[in-house]
């Protein structure tokens, strides 16, 4: 297979599974919509933001990124040298286990909940605050028992190299948040999206059922802890376990420290952190997703500069979509942030959101790079170093998070959330950086010359992109045009949004950032394609 070849067969990948993330983020926006006018910035959805962190923990430590990462590189090592009856073997081993661990921590996690809360997760929460986490948290441990089936789906259709479903999967479960935000939040209040999330969680594994039927998934009903498999799974997840309980930690340290900054600073960084995700997924997930069985395989053959160049390409797409958008949401955010609340938030609440969202929208880029560099060394079966990299990253992180967050005053602030933005952004940095300079080392380059030129490339087309958003929105204002409210922020985001892409693209081409021209095309062919079958199903119709 030729470079040009897999790259075409990359995009083609990718585009499938930003279309699949992009419906997802529909979704999610809707429910969102709903959510933020319902309860804005305040101390119930503090409490439900909260109620997330330890059945996060599980789910990523156990059966998240740990298993998926340690497991498809052995699962699709042992499909590719056409011995199915170990790998459906090792798949069984692997999903009773994680499901067995997953039952035990989170029957724990059930019993301990209000010491947590009160302890750990939210300590600045009033009594009210702190029962409702603690309510919230148990209702959620029961989505995270049904993700550690899912996450293991997941990763046995991905190694078969069936993204469909497992991109679909995040539909259902926003599916399923929409039903509880429509139909159980008027009778259950906050609680309505905690029970919305466990619906989801189902849905979530039940759509991938038909695809593992399709793989002809074979169960074993043991735990088989002498495969050496298995064992290797094992033995990779360990390293990759401490990487993400370092990143869960920060995220309960950050927990903590906002909920001692006051009403609406915990909901405030939220509201930040899921605006900045929608491009994060569409871009930086998508890739990484699709990426790493490519890497995967070239690292099982040896094919150095194979990797080199899947890696560099993944990057460079990366850059030319993250820095264009991270300028979209420092330039054109406040519109943004208007269609989220539609009136909900007044000022102040909106500079809070707005103060967050600027600092992670720099680290959309890199939070977008780390999805490629660390599956890199995944890919070579390396889990210990992106977690000594990590160590470096949480200790940035939590310093400056400490500091910023000025927890130390003598009247902490809200308006102090958009330092817990930062420090988390410089943490990635670090972490990413770290990485680069040994994977360089490591692969002998990373074709870093053609990466620094698209980043260039990319950082101009996007300059004159965000100066043409900014003179759209200035002559808005001179021309007394009404703005605010949900219609016209949408319109008002729209025409700034439309002229940016007009103005990045044509300056992509100028300077000849090929990337663009290649996915745009591969778009195009994409729509053609669809709305040919469209009219032939139409003729053909009685």
């Amino acid at each position: 297979m030729s470079v040009h070849t897999t790259r075409g067969q990359i995009a083609r990948s990718t585009l499938i599974v930003m279309i699949a993330f992009g419906m997802a983020k529909v979704l999610s926006f809707v429910q969102t919509l709903i959510i933020a006018r319902t309860f804005g910035i305040s101390a119930e959805y503090d409490a439900f933001v909260a109620a997330n962190r330890v059945p996060e923990v599980i789910f990523n430590l156990i059966a998240g990124g740990a298993i998926a990462f340690a497991f498809i590189p052995v699962f699709a090592g042992l499909l590719a040298k056409g011995d199915d009856r170990q790998a459906w073997r090792t798949a069984s081993h692997a999903a009773n286990t994680i499901f067995l661990l997953t039952l035990v921590a989170s029957v724990i996690a059930f019993i301990a909940a209000p010491f947590l809360v009160a302890t750990s997760i939210a300590p600045g929460f009033d009594p009210v605050g702190q029962e409702q986490t603690v309510t919230m948290m148990r209702i959620l441990l029961l989505s995270t028992l049904i993700f550690s089936l899912s996450g293991m789906s997941m990763g046995i259709l991905q190694s078969h190299n069936r993204f469909l479903l497992p991109a679909v999967a995040p539909i259902m479960f926003d599916l399923g948040i929409l039903f509880g935000v429509i139909f159980l939040l008027p009778g259950l209040g906050i609680y309505g999206l905690a029970v919305g999330a466990v619906i989801g969680a189902g849905m979530h594994l039940g759509v991938q059922i038909p695809g593992l039927i399709r793989v002809r998934m074979r169960w074993h009903g043991e735990l088989g802890w002498n495969d050496p498999h298995f064992r290797r799974i094992f033995t990779l997840m360990i390293p990759r376990i401490g990487d993400i309980g370092l990143t869960s930690l920060s995220a309960i340290v950050t927990t903590n420290l906002l909920s001692r900054l006051g009403e609406g600073a915990t909901s405030a960084y939220d509201w930040g952190w899921r605006l900045m995700q929608i491009p994060e997924t569409l871009i930086g997930t998508a890739m990484g997703t699709v990426i790493f069985p490519t890497l995967a395989a070239l690292s099982t053959v040896g094919d150095v500069d194979g990797k080199r160049a899947a890696m560099s390409g993944a990057m460079r797409f990366i850059f030319i979509a993250t820095i264009p958008s991270a300028v979209v949401l420092i330039v054109a955010g406040r519109p943004l942030i208007g269609i989220l609340e539609g009136g909900a938030f007044d000022a102040s609440a909106s500079d809070l959101v707005y103060s967050t969202l600027q600092f992670f929208a720099v680290g959309l880029i890199v939070h977008s790079m780390l999805e490629v560099v660390a599956r890199s060394f995944f890919a070579d079966k390396d889990t210990l170093t992106p977690l000594l990299a990590a160590v470096g990253g949480t200790i940035v992180n939590v310093s400056f998070a400490i500091v910023l967050s000025g927890v130390t005053d003598p009247q902490p602030s809200p308006t102090n959330v958009g330092g817990l933005a930062l420090a988390n952004t410089l943490g990635i940095t670090t972490e990413v950086v770290i990485l680069l300079v040994i994977l360089r080392r490591r692969w002998h380059g990373v074709n870093g010359n053609e990466m620094a030129r698209t980043v260039i490339k990319a950082l101009a087309a996007s300059l004159m992109m965000g100066l043409g958003i900014y003179v759209t929105a200035m002559t808005w204002q001179v021309f007394g045009l009404p703005s605010g409210g949900t219609l016209m922020s949408m319109i008002e985001a729209g025409v700034q949004l439309a002229i940016g892409a007009l103005i990045f693209v044509a300056a992509a081409f100028a300077l000849r950032i090929h990337e663009v021209k290649t996915f745009l095309l591969e778009f195009l062919n994409r729509t053609r394609g669809l709305l040919k079958n469209r009219s032939q199903v139409e003729v053909a119709a009685p």
